[in-house]
């Protein structure tokens, strides 16, 4: 009797997580599907723009200097620059991530700016709550607050655990389902449209299950710094006008590639405020990228002398595990294939929170329900 009251408890409380977070698994889990390709997307949608030709008298060695210039001219109180692309090819633009505050909490503040490193010109340039200067961009935002700053930030935290709950719940419940799902025992009855709800509903949420509850508590991981309150306090504090580098941004990357040969940068941070550093990460030749682009070298921009080389195989455990949530979040570890999986389980949320929605009304309108 105490284990039937504990289903049951179990079952409720399933039913009642799934249709508080039902809209928010179909915004996020589309979000995300289409995130997966989220480099591949914005480059399709801009190739024409995003393309440069290279100058016959090539690159002067600058470029990346150039542009650190004119974003902290254009924007002079700046928490920060990070170059998305230092791996672009020859013939595409520079990316950059602009980090600002406009002291509004319901606003995420990210603006998106992209160069053509040969002549300087700027190319697009937005922040990222406008769908231009890239829907893509927008996406991502979108994606970790609603658009809704750090309150939306932090929402998305709590739903991460919320989906997470009612995953696990979801596998307690429907326990003895599990392994005949995954020997082909059950197959979806198209009697009605109450047969396919239910079967669909445990039938995708076997299949789906590992994957979405990895993807739920990492999404969460990577948002908790919105539920700390200095994250909310410095939201409403004016960033300091900006403190310039001194010494080229060109010259410390050439000396990070230098101080770490088999780094393969995929990011470098562009400090604008005194108490960071200048900093290239990537991941270490022949190094699975499931571990994530752990290693770094950072740089003091006013010296342009090397502060600090991290390697993440000399990182504690905990370190090397945590720098796995990010790769698992977004499937970009494995090519290609992993990728598509990615999109396909980003749909499952969606699905289940449908065909739950409709299991529940079911029971809710079981008296007028015919087949």
């Amino acid at each position: 009797m105490k284990k039937f009251r504990l289903n049951q408890t179990l079952f409720r409380l399933h039913s009642w997580l799934g249709l508080i977070t039902g809209i928010f698994l179909i915004l996020l889990g589309l979000s995300g599907s289409v995130l997966v390709f989220k480099t591949e997307l914005d480059q399709l949608a801009n190739q024409d723009l995003l393309r440069v030709s290279p100058l016959e008298t090539g690159n002067s060695g600058d470029a990346l200097m150039r542009c650190y210039e004119t974003i902290t001219s254009r924007y002079p109180n700046l928490d920060g620059i990070a170059w998305l692309n230092p791996a672009a090819r020859p013939d595409e633009a520079y990316n950059f991530r602009i980090y600002f505050n406009d002291k509004k909490m319901l606003t995420y503040d990210l603006a998106l700016i992209s160069f053509n490193p040969y002549t300087g010109a700027i190319l697009r340039e937005g922040p990222a709550t406008d769908f231009m200067p890239s829907f893509i961009e927008w996406l991502f935002q979108f994606h970790f607050s609603f658009q809704l700053g750090i309150p939306g930030a932090a929402l998305t935290a709590i739903f991460g655990i919320t989906m997470l709950l009612s995953v696990l719940t979801g596998a307690i419940v429907y326990k003895k389902m599990i392994w005949k799902v995954l020997t082909f025992r059950i197959s979806l009855n198209r009697k009605n449209w109450r047969t396919i709800s239910s079967d669909l509903h445990r039938i995708v949420g076997v299949w789906s299950l590992v994957l979405n509850a990895v993807i739920f508590f990492t999404g969460f991981w990577m948002n908790m710094f919105a539920l700390e309150a200095k994250t909310w306090e410095k939201e409403i504090v004016a960033t300091k006008p900006n403190t310039f580098m001194a010494v080229s941004a060109d010259t410390m990357y050439r000396t990070a590639l230098s101080a770490f040969p088999n780094l393969e940068p995929t990011y470098a941070y562009l400090p604008t405020q005194p108490e960071r550093k200048f900093e290239v990460r990537g991941y270490e030749k022949g190094q699975w990228k499931l571990f994530g682009a752990g290693n770094s070298v950072r740089i003091d921009q006013q010296t342009g002398k090397v502060f600090q080389v991290t390697k993440l195989a000399d990182k504690s455990l905990g370190e090397r595990i945590e720098a796995t949530f990010h790769p698992l979040h977004i499937g970009n570890f494995g090519g290609t294939a992993v990728k598509i999986l990615y999109v396909i389980i980003g749909l499952t949320p969606g699905l289940l929170a449908v065909t739950g929605f409709m299991l529940w009304w079911r029971r809710v309108r079981k008296p007028f329900v015919f087949a």
